[in-house]
């Protein structure tokens, strides 16, 4: 794959989706030229879900994925329609791990507050409906991207000895994945939420992931952290400002995204590289996205 390496303040702003673990190298960023050049290689993100944070340390892109956990992306997308996140705190940091904010009860009041979701840890997918671009042979690979998006999952042969002929699948918590925080019952998520900024592969099967942060790591790595190990209290935390659903905005004023397809050549070097070297599926290079 050609990388170019851009610097940050360019006038068209590009950002990068962290399918993977974010690197000290630097990161490579396209801009709408590329998605000009090539349109077959990029796939335009759906404006129902996309969500643009504006936080005290810059600006997050999220984008969400319905088909993994249906019932909280749309929880999540009624606070962000309803503006409760706005003036929200980021109130739990911990370094090399997340950052958790959406304290909606402590902003707003527990008359804002919606009923909590059961947990969607998991989802069942149809390999022939939804396939993955996979690491190792499709019908036994249990990691890939699904829309640029990392997956773990039974292999696609379990497929046909399963009762309702699809496997179990899961976002799995790497840096960038936007999850959902939760008390020790399993069925309590609520408005909280968290951004894995670095290590988080032990909160998978246990707490409900619902999209990403498509752009760069630094943000999320940038907000303040917590002086205690369990990352609270925070004196004079980062806030987020505003969050909005691109498609509720006008349309004068929506932006779009694309992400880059990881059903092309270049990909499937990737990842016959990554099966090759029995890598994990968080380790994988991050998929690119644009911003127009």
């Amino acid at each position: 794959m050609t990388l170019r390496t851009l610097f940050s303040g360019l006038a068209v702003m590009g950002f990068v989706a962290c399918a993977g673990a974010q690197t000290e190298e630097e990161t490579t960023v396209y801009t709408m030229a590329d998605v000009q050049a090539a349109p077959d290689a990029w796939r335009a993100v759906d404006p129902e879900n996309l969500v643009i944070m504006e936080t005290s340390k810059g600006q997050i892109v999220l984008e969400l994925l319905p088909v993994a956990a249906p019932k909280h992306v749309e929880h999540f997308k009624a606070y962000v329609r309803a503006g409760l996140y706005d003036g929200t705190e980021f109130h739990r940091v911990i370094k090399g791990f997340m950052a958790q904010g959406g304290d909606v009860l402590k902003t707003h009041g527990a008359e804002a507050m919606l009923d909590p979701v059961e947990a969607e840890f998991t989802f069942r997918r149809d390999p022939n409906v939804a396939p993955i671009d996979s690491i190792g042979p499709a019908d036994s690979a249990d990691g890939g991207l699904l829309d640029g998006f990392p997956i773990t999952t039974q292999p696609g042969f379990l497929a046909e000895m399963s009762f309702d002929g699809l496997v179990e699948t899961i976002i799995p918590h790497c840096p960038g994945v936007l999850s959902t925080a939760r008390t020790d019952d399993i069925n309590s998520a609520n408005a909280q939420f968290f951004l894995i900024s670095d290590r988080g592969r032990h909160l998978d099967y246990k707490y409900t992931a619902k999209g990403r942060a498509s752009k760069v790591l630094d943000v999320v790595k940038a907000i303040k952290l917590g002086p205690s190990p369990d990352g609270f209290p925070i004196a004079n935390p980062d806030v987020l400002v505003s969050a909005k659903l691109i498609a509720d905005m006008h349309e004068a004023e929506r932006v779009k995204a694309y992400v880059q397809r990881t059903d092309t050549p270049e990909w499937r070097e990737t990842l016959a590289e990554a099966d090759a070297g029995r890598k994990d599926i968080c380790t994988l290079p991050p998929v690119p996205a644009v911003v127009e």
